[in-house]
């Protein structure tokens, strides 16, 4: 089959993530800088007529739905249509569907940074900056062009079962994952399916090398798809040690009383941005809008921290006291473009790597 979905090139646009742990490139500033949009009585009596907004995500379904509950609450008669699944899923489903000339798609929110790079470059991206996006929001973490920003802040990494493994005895770094001890007891995501771990192998093969790889492949690995794969999989006592798993869930299955805890790796742990945008040409433009507006609020954001776990670069919202800031975390740096020009080389090396 021929492949319908946009090649992934440089592009230069300007977004990023925890300041110095990011690396993205800025974009030639318009001329008129994009305008500030708010949520107006006007704009919720469109949406109203709309009924509906389409969202297209890869954030964990259990969060998918909190989110969604919470913007339906606040506007009663707009229904949020969840279409969740992996980010690489979603990247290839926007791509055939406008491909075909089909819009389906509000808004998209992904967690492979690099896609906004080559939707921006595809002009498919309707302009629309929240109005907390303008305010609020650091300057590296927002499209220059008004395109995108930062939905939603997280962590890739190192988890254990509490039940199965005694904490002086956890792992505190990806390289104790190569004690003979571990083999057959690791899981791990993939990253042609998410989105996440598509940054984070970008990561880890830059500051670990390939040959790390090679050296975990022989651990007897259990791989698995989403990145929300591997959380679930410890908490279920399956395996004893997650290799990558989102910290977002590892947080909210913990407080459920899952015996479960997540390692800030010795070496640095993966950081993950994941932008939101509104599609070109959307079929419910208003309800579009003002699901995104509201989404960057610092109600949506607070409640994305508080009640999906998520970290949040919104100036005015609290970190949950329960874990460490990232001011405080060693991290490995994200660098979207990068991911961007040699996803379909990393799809293939770890393919070739785990024989998956």
């Amino acid at each position: 089959m021929a492949r319908t979905t946009p090649t992934r090139r440089q592009v230069l646009f300007g977004s990023a993530a925890a300041a110095s742990a990011l690396s993205w490139p800025t974009a030639t500033v318009q001329a008129a800088p994009p305008s500030t949009e708010s949520i107006t009585p006007q704009l919720v009596e469109a949406a109203r007529k709309e009924g509906k907004v389409i969202w297209y995500t890869s954030v964990d379904l259990q969060v998918a739905e909190i989110i969604s509950k919470a913007f339906e609450a606040k506007f009663p008669g707009i229904a949020v249509r969840i279409e969740r699944t992996g980010a690489e899923r979603v990247f290839q489903r926007i791509g055939q569907e406008r491909a075909s000339n089909i819009f389906a798609c509000d808004v998209a929110q992904s967690s492979d940074a690099a896609h906004y790079i080559a939707w921006k470059r595809e002009g498919i991206l309707t302009p629309c900056v929240p109005e907390d996006v303008a305010k609020h929001f650091p300057a590296q973490h927002k499209d220059v062009d008004g395109l995108f920003a930062s939905w939603r802040v997280w962590l890739c990494g190192i988890g254990y079962n509490t039940k199965l493994v005694k904490v002086e005895e956890a792992p505190k770094s990806f390289a104790d994952l190569l004690d003979p001890k571990w083999t057959g007891k690791l899981v791990k995501a993939h990253p042609s399916y998410s989105g996440t771990i598509m940054t984070a192998t970008q990561q880890m093969a830059r500051d670990l090398g390939w040959s790390y790889f090679e050296k975990l492949a022989k651990q007897k690995v259990m791989q698995v798809q989403s990145a929300g794969d591997p959380p679930r999989k410890l908490a279920l006592g399956e395996r004893a040690i997650m290799v990558d798993g989102v910290d977002y869930l590892t947080t909210l299955l913990k407080e459920k009383g899952d015996p479960i805890e997540f390692v800030y790796a010795t070496e640095g742990t993966p950081l993950i941005t994941g932008p939101a945008a509104i599609m070109r040409n959307p079929p419910n433009p208003n309800a579009a809008r003002l699901f995104h507006n509201w989404s960057f609020t610092v109600e949506a954001q607070q409640l994305n921290i508080d009640v999906g776990g998520l970290r949040s670069v919104h100036a005015l919202v609290k970190e949950r006291s329960d874990r460490k800031p990232l001011s405080e975390i060693k991290l490995m740096r994200e660098d979207a473009v990068e991911v961007d020009r040699s996803a379909e080389e990393i799809k293939a090396k770890y393919a070739q790597i785990f024989r998956v």
